[in-house]
């Protein structure tokens, strides 16, 4: 900027880097108003029957995600990523993404699919009780 002191072209280039920095620190935020912790006691999350045998359902009131592996046999994972403690919010058929980094993990077992995550989800006891899925510590 000619006829441009320095320290005014420092301030001027501070401010118009602000924006910038604005959406940086966004991208790295949860992405919406959910905690960042998965259940610390048991949670009711619903009719077993929901969740298809094969397939997965997400919670993410409660940062769960359940997949029915069998008939019989559920399994249950937190949803909240292991990168950066982001509450995951996107799921589709059994595969889990991370809206705030683009980690990917399997419904069914928590394996990392994609990075930047390198840890698997936190895998949560459920049971079913009368027809309903329980999962948390003590589930």
């Amino acid at each position: 900027m000619p006829g441009t002191s320095p320290a005014r072209r420092t301030v001027l280039r501070a401010a118009a880097l602000a924006p910038a920095v604005g959406l940086g620190l966004t991208a790295c935020s949860s992405g919406g108003s959910g905690s960042r912790s998965a259940p610390t006691e048991p949670v009711d999350l619903g009719a077993a029957d929901e969740v298809p045998v094969g397939g997965s359902k997400l919670y993410p009131d409660e940062n769960v995600v359940v997949s029915r592996i069998a008939d019989d046999e559920y399994k249950a994972f937190s949803s909240i990523c292991t990168h950066a403690r982001c509450p995951i919010e996107k799921l589709q058929g059994t595969k889990l993404t991370c809206q705030c980094h683009g980690s990917q993990f399997d419904a069914r077992n928590g394996k990392v699919l994609r990075e930047p995550a390198v840890t698997p989800l936190e895998e949560l006891p459920v049971k079913v009780a009368g027809g309903k899925i329980v999962a948390g510590p003590g589930a």
